[in-house]
């Protein structure tokens, strides 16, 4: 029953969060004609494979969050348990990752250079916060387990993993 609330609020959040910033990219649109071009309409192609590979990341961390970390991605409602399988075996952030790929693959797909303009600035500001809030947040909460985790585990760029970067029952 706690799994199907968590997915429940996990729906409600994700929703929230593509609405929220799917608004924000559509309504940058405006300033696109401020750039003096668009992307040309060979993009589009390349945007909806990076919109679904995106999309299939995302939907793959929403999943491992709930059914291994019982909980949810957000910050203010986050897993219980320390997740170290699924996308989090070979990038610390893949959540980011495929939010970032959506984005990019809709502002290539719409051809808007405003929408890609603001992906380029989300991502520092994703930097800052898991290096400032996330990171120190889950040393307290995980410990040692989450600072082996950090060891064998890229933060932003993928690799495979080591034997120790599944640190045993934690899931």
């Amino acid at each position: 029953m706690r799994t199907l609330a968590d997915a429940f609020r996990t729906l409600l959040y994700a929703t929230g969060f593509i609405l929220f910033f799917g608004w924000i990219a559509l309504r940058l649109r405006a300033y696109d004609h401020n750039f003096g071009f668009a992307f040309p309409g060979g993009v589009r192609p390349i945007g909806a494979i990076l919109m679904s590979a995106g999309a299939a990341l995302a939907l793959l961390c929403i999943a491992t969050f709930v059914i291994r970390g019982r909980g949810t991605p957000a910050l203010f409602d986050p897993p219980r348990q320390f997740v170290a399988v699924g996308p989090y075996r070979y990038v610390r952030n893949p959540m980011y990752i495929g939010g970032f790929f959506l984005l990019l693959g809709l502002g290539l797909y719409v051809r808007s250079p405003a929408i890609v303009l603001m992906v380029a600035a989300l991502i520092p500001a994703c930097h800052l916060l898991v290096v400032l809030y996330e990171e120190p947040t889950l040393r307290r909460k995980f410990g040692e387990t989450y600072r082996a985790y950090c060891s064998t585990v890229g933060r932003w760029l993928p690799r495979p993993p080591r034997p120790s970067a599944n640190p045993g029952p934690v899931a």
